[in-house]
């Protein structure tokens, strides 16, 4: 449990959703088994149908861990995209790899490896839509690397800005998490007032931040 919503809530939500296809319902399986997160069911589920609104061409992901995200946005756009995804591990690098190959978006994901400061610094791409999904403690300087390189009338979500609601209540916090959630917040009011800008904080899954660059 998220600590978001009432645990009742989650699992009705939960039990709602469409199934997904074999090979991510494999990819699900070998998260929980070896306690790789993923994005929570519901998030995706938000993320589709904004996929499916906004219909983005070019897609940037921070994050790809085994590449569960990427092929659930592959898949909601049917492949009508291109989608550009930084890891740092070596190790997710390579199972990221061996599951978008299996999958029918091969041709549609590349995966960068490497620190995304350094990469997102180097970037000359401009993308339609950005989904950070990495280091919590480093969502602001990503998002301010990432509106570089993001479209007008682009847009930039991210994900588990509430962090098992930490970032909403001193009373859950853990004593370890202290500086992750002091950071969270810091972006949170940051992404809230930056000029040009428009957001919001969505409380499904662990929290999500919907963030839309004006024309």
């Amino acid at each position: 449990m998220s600590n978001i919503n009432e645990q009742y809530i989650e699992e009705y939500i939960r039990s709602i959703l469409p199934k997904n296809n074999n090979y991510l319902q494999s990819m699900e399986e070998y998260a929980i088994a070896n306690h790789i997160p993923v994005i929570e069911p519901e998030s995706a589920q938000f993320l589709k149908v904004q996929l499916k609104l906004h219909k983005p061409k070019d897609i940037l992901e921070i994050g790809t861990a085994i590449g569960y995200s990427a092929l659930i946005m592959a898949g909601a756009l049917e492949g009508k995209c291109n989608i550009t995804t930084i890891e740092r591990r070596h190790d997710m690098v390579e199972l990221a790899s061996k599951y978008i190959q299996q999958s029918p978006y091969n041709d549609n994901i590349k995966i960068l490896h490497g620190e995304a400061e350094d990469i997102l610094s180097n970037l000359t791409q401009d993308f339609d839509l950005i989904f950070i999904d990495a280091a919590k403690g480093q969502y602001l300087e990503f998002f301010n690397k990432s509106i570089k390189r993001l479209k007008p009338g682009g847009m930039i979500i991210s994900d588990n800005v509430l962090f098992k609601g930490m970032v909403a209540s001193d009373d859950l916090i853990i004593r370890r998490k202290k500086t992750i959630v002091k950071r969270l917040r810091t972006f949170l009011k940051y992404i809230n007032e930056i000029d040009g800008y428009t957001s919001c904080v969505i409380p499904i899954g662990d929290g999500i931040a919907l963030t839309y660059r004006e024309v």
